[in-house]
């Protein structure tokens, strides 16, 4: 009894930790998948902003071409520069983030500007595009970094091309100014956590533009920043660090333009990520630890019964004699064969005429199959009992493996007879089971010196019942597969062999 009780503790002990690690590998494996959940949609809504972002930089691009082959068209400048602004304000209404365009000559002086006049003197010889296309040979677009719009004083991205004569000399440049608070009107209409932001920077590092608007972040250089050039590298991709900007950590998710040098981040607060999880998981981690603290007390409840029982072990002495009495009465009338496991004659003749009277009444068919282990004496002369008995285990086995439906019965009918009993199954059905129970046992290949076939064999006789009978019809079928299996032996064994079907009484 005291290990009784040492085998409660114990295993209350397991299932409190079984169930406690469970649910704690649960919670680590939902808040990996939340994680993953969170990159993706991150990853997901970076690939259209980049589509968005590539999709404004391609019109600006195609604007700024149109404009380069009208001031190389016929005329004189101010007619060329009059198409020019007619072609602007035909195209500003498929652009619009366009903040105007403007077109300087060789030494920086504006030209044209398309939102109106020109102050006197007005000159960018000294910006940064400027230079670049004074000082670099290349028909590609080039963005720039923010600047402020020097009328409005308003920030903007510039996108800008070289102008050239018709030597390929430098003849000036073309603008576009591109304002931010276009694009952030734009990003604005994404749904984004309270920590969300957008970012869309060169793919050096210099932040364009950033949604929520901050103008101190206006034109930073990460760079320099180690968590840009670790996770940045690629074309596209995921990361979790912590901002320079706000010292939040966050989850990031990348995608870098194919066609322009620029790169479009989505990055989503870590709390605010997991703040749904964390709900979860306090709900699901309170209602754990209360099923455990009921276990805990029925559990101790039942240790604590253990532990009366071994006190009230005396007066129970009388009734545990009376328990095995009546498991002495349960065993009498046990159901199953204790050797090979199969239902013994006792059930066999119960179900058999269980079977007949459903077959009578439903008038469907019943087969029979009765089986005897051919010289089996032999068998145990020459191998022993013990032998003989798993020899007989090994053919049982067999044969439920051939009779498989639900209400099929295979039952020890006496010694080594064994019986098949098969529901709404024909003559040819039964046939086939029989065959099949052959195959089986010889495949079993149990070695039998003592018989002609050199290892165990049986001899099966079938026999159906497909019409209603008078009297005791479970008996006419026994006896027509007892006859069927006095054939099959009578034949030279290791064979089955049918009786014809019975004809109504």
């Amino acid at each position: 009894m005291k290990r009784d009780v040492r085998l409660a503790k114990f295993l209350l002990l397991a299932v409190m930790l079984s169930v406690s690690a469970a649910t704690g590998w649960q919670l680590y494996a939902s808040r990996d998948q939340t994680l993953a959940a969170a990159d993706t949609n991150n990853l997901n809504l970076a690939n259209a902003l980049n589509i968005y972002a590539e999709g404004v930089f391609t019109q600006s691009d195609m604007l700024l071409q149109g404009v380069a082959e009208t001031l190389k068209g016929e005329g004189d400048e101010p007619e060329r520069l009059q198409r020019v602004q007619s072609l602007v304000e035909r195209q500003k209404r498929l652009l619009d983030q366009l903040d105007g365009l403007a077109v300087l000559d060789a030494g920086g002086d504006w030209l044209m500007y398309s939102k109106g006049r020109i102050p006197p003197g007005t000159n960018s010889a000294n910006r940064a595009y400027f230079i670049h296309h004074r000082e670099t040979r290349s028909n590609d677009v080039l963005i720039s970094p923010p600047i402020r719009n020097p009328f409005t004083g308003e920030w903007g991205i510039t996108v800008s091309r070289r102008l050239e004569d018709g030597k390929g000399g430098f003849a000036g440049v073309v603008v576009i100014g591109l304002g931010l608070q276009n694009f952030l009107r734009a990003f604005g209409t994404i749904a984004l956590p309270g920590t969300g932001t957008i970012g869309l920077t060169t793919n050096h590092g210099q932040m364009l533009v950033l949604y929520p608007y901050s103008e101190k972040a206006i034109g930073l250089d990460f760079s320099g920043s180690a968590n840009f050039q670790r996770h940045f590298g690629g074309t596209s991709g995921t990361a979790s660090f912590r901002s320079s900007i706000d010292g939040m950590k966050r989850l990031y998710a990348f995608r870098k333009s194919d066609r322009y040098p620029v790169l479009t981040t989505v990055a989503l607060g870590r709390d605010e990520a997991l703040k749904a999880w964390r709900h979860q998981a306090l709900l699901t981690i309170g209602v754990v630890g209360a099923l455990l603290a009921i276990v805990a007390a029925v559990g101790w409840r039942l240790i604590v019964n253990i532990q009366r029982r071994i006190s009230a072990e005396a007066s129970l002495l009388a009734a545990r004699e009376d328990l095995l009495r009546a498991n002495r009465r349960l065993e009498v009338l046990a159901t199953q064969d204790q050797l090979t496991g199969l239902a013994n004659r006792r059930s066999f003749d119960e179900v058999l005429a269980h079977e007949c009277r459903r077959a009578a009444r439903e008038g469907t068919a019943l087969s029979l199959l009765l089986l005897d282990l051919d010289y089996f004496k032999r068998f145990n002369d020459a191998y022993g009992h013990v032998a003989g008995d798993q020899c007989l285990k090994a053919v049982a086995t067999a044969l439920r493996r051939s009779a498989r439906r639900p209400g099929d019965l295979v039952a020890r009918y006496g010694g080594e007879e064994l019986a098949v009993v098969l529901p709404r199954t024909d003559l040819p059905g039964a046939r086939k089971v029989a065959e099949q129970i052959l195959a089986q046992v010889l495949a079993l290949d149990i070695p039998h010196s003592a018989s002609p076939h050199g290892r165990v064999t049986v001899s099966i006789g079938v026999a159906a019942l497909e019409a209603r009978h008078s009297d005791e019809p479970e008996q006419l079928l026994v006896e027509a597969a007892d006859r069927a299996l006095y054939k099959a032996k009578e034949s030279g064994r290791n064979r089955a062999v049918s009786e014809e079907e019975f004809a109504d009484a």
